[in-house]
């Protein structure tokens, strides 16, 4: 296959839902166009969550050069703004090196982040997030669920409903500002050195529930629940409230079975990966592929993009 050296820069972006393929696809791709990978799991940025969160083998991060893996800490505050930031000023210099590069990850927030820009949202009283915070505490995550369904329904149907901070998040923006949270999305324009060619990877939802519940099981099995004794002191932490790990939290505070917690991880999972496969059906411009699709295949996809783009 013939490869285009474009004068322009181009991200190839690889997305969809959790347990599809998309690090094999992004290390194949890089290889093929000899280039380096942006990770963009907000999860795998944090050295101390490695089973739970799927990190790349040793052999897969050995296969290519990789970025934003497991190189910040959950004790030091990160933000998507931050990685924005960080991500953009890491693409400038490998650009510099090779006109193409990658980006691979499910963590839809972030990837607009790179792909389109940060969206501005007003200042709001420290005093509406620690009242929203005391609801939490009083009355619950479904409590506030069920006002951000009020107050914003378009963003209820996309946000990580099970995160409390993405949640929170929300309402305070709609309560602070007295209009919905996804009214201040993709309003700010967002000059970008690069064109972005998404490639989205899917599957038959059964097919793809499988390998969730496979995952999951392969997970318990590398050692998840000592990862997440390891880090139950630390429970409260910001990054830690998320799949895999909240639920094994409640085991190790008596609450449930051990095989309790593991169907919760694999039914949460699901619901997971359903909600992020409907965030990456909104992006406009997203090609396609049954997750059985030889790369080759979409690598001929992507040189026709460049050649059309370049034109």
């Amino acid at each position: 296959m013939s490869t285009t050296i474009p004068t322009t820069n181009y991200l190839i972006a690889v997305v969809g839902p959790t347990a599809i393929g998309k690090t094999a696809l992004a290390i194949q791709l890089a290889q093929h166009y000899h280039c380096e990978i942006i990770s963009c799991d907000s999860r795998q940025f944090y050295r101390e969550m490695t089973v739970g969160t799927a990190v790349p083998t040793a052999e897969e991060l050995a296969a290519v050069p990789h970025h934003f893996i497991q190189d910040k800490s959950i004790f030091n505050p990160y933000t998507v703004g931050d990685f924005e930031r960080e991500a953009l000023t890491r693409l400038d210099a490998l650009f510099a090196v090779n006109p193409i590069q990658v980006l691979v990850g499910g963590s839809g927030l972030f990837v607009n982040a790179v792909l389109q820009g940060f969206d501005e949202f007003p200042e709001v009283a420290a005093a509406v997030r620690q009242n929203l915070n005391r609801q939490l505490e009083e009355h619950g995550l479904e409590y506030l669920q069920q006002q951000l369904k009020e107050l914003d329904p378009v963003h209820y149907q996309n946000v990580a409903l099970q995160n409390p901070q993405r949640v929170i998040r929300a309402l305070e923006v709609c309560i602070g500002s007295g209009k919905p949270y996804s009214s201040f999305l993709n309003k700010k324009e967002n000059s970008r050195n690069f064109i972005p060619i998404i490639i989205g990877l899917e599957a038959q939802r059964d097919l793809m529930y499988e390998r969730i519940n496979l995952r999951v099981d392969k997970m318990m099995e590398s050692g998840l629940l000592l990862e997440a004794e390891a880090l139950y002191p630390h429970q409260k932490r910001s990054a830690l409230q998320t799949v895999g790990y909240r639920e094994l939290f409640s085991y190790l505070n008596g609450e449930n079975s051990l095989e309790f917690a593991r169907a919760e991880i694999q039914k949460n999972t699901r619901r997971f990966a359903k909600r992020q496969l409907t965030w990456f059906k909104k992006t406009p411009d997203t090609h396609w592929f049954d997750i059985h699709t030889p790369w080759e295949t979409i690598a001929e996809k992507i040189e026709e993009e460049i050649k059309e783009k370049s034109h």
